[in-house]
């Protein structure tokens, strides 16, 4: 896994930016309920999709939580006073506080036990009737069948626990039903040849470790792939909602 700190200077220029995370934000608003005194964002990173929620609904008191100083630290410059370092498994929270948690691109980081610890702590500190959304099928999300993904086709994987099914389930365990759906468009994401090489030498593809003779061989068929510097088309991302009963 990537050491969030150390990448939180570039993560967002790195992930789309601004378009992004407004496409995100704009996804995550529409499922939220309209009357919404208080808000979570668990694994906020920089801030910059929870800053957007804030900016969105003035009414709405708004609070971000994240595990990596470096992240959080970027997050108070945007948010100043709303975030605090905290873990997603043990969220520092009473009960029911909220009336709507949001995780966007975490559960796909996790092992099967946390997130099954994450999704227990979200509907924790939910009200009764409050909405939790989460991003769900994020590696499926980078599959746009371009040459690349070809090329990727057959290298290890991991298992991925953040699936539509899995997460549903887990919400079902702790009284929440589904809610609705959406999808964004993961802009600025689209992977060229030239770039999945860098993060491919950069330890970014977590079954691929940079000194791997495995990854030199992938390397050199990225490297052989043509126009090097054209990004292929960017991910669509999915998110479910789910209402606590």
């Amino acid at each position: 896994m990537l050491d969030y700190d150390k990448e939180a200077d570039a993560y967002d220029a790195l992930r789309g930016g601004e378009p992004r995370a407004a496409a995100a934000a704009e996804a995550v608003l529409g499922l939220l309920p309209q009357e919404c005194a208080g808000l979570l964002d668990v694994a906020c990173g920089t801030g910059i999709v929870t800053r957007r929620l804030a900016a969105a609904r003035p009414g709405t008191r708004v609070a971000g939580v994240d595990l990596a100083l470096g992240m959080a630290r970027t997050a108070v410059a945007r948010l100043p006073g709303t975030v605090v370092v905290g873990d997603g498994r043990r969220l520092p929270f009473p009960d029911a506080s909220f009336d709507a948690v949001v995780s966007v691109w975490l559960l796909h980081l996790l092992d099967d036990i946390d997130v099954r610890r994450v999704v227990a702590e979200c509907a924790r500190v939910l009200r009764p009737g409050g909405v939790y959304v989460t991003t769900v099928d994020k590696a499926a999300a980078h599959n746009v069948g371009s040459d690349i993904d070809a090329v990727l086709s057959s290298r290890p994987r991991s298992p991925a626990h953040d699936t539509a099914e899995r997460v549903t389930a887990l919400t079902a365990a702790h009284g929440l039903a589904p809610a609705g759906r959406a999808s964004f468009t993961g802009r600025g994401q689209g992977r060229s040849p030239r770039r999945t090489l860098a993060d491919l030498r950069r330890g970014w593809f977590v079954t691929l470790a940079p000194d791997d003779p495995l990854t030199e061989t992938f390397a050199a068929r990225l490297a052989a792939l043509p126009d090097q510097e054209r990004p292929r088309p960017d991910p669509v991302f999915s998110l479910r909602a789910f209402r606590k009963e």
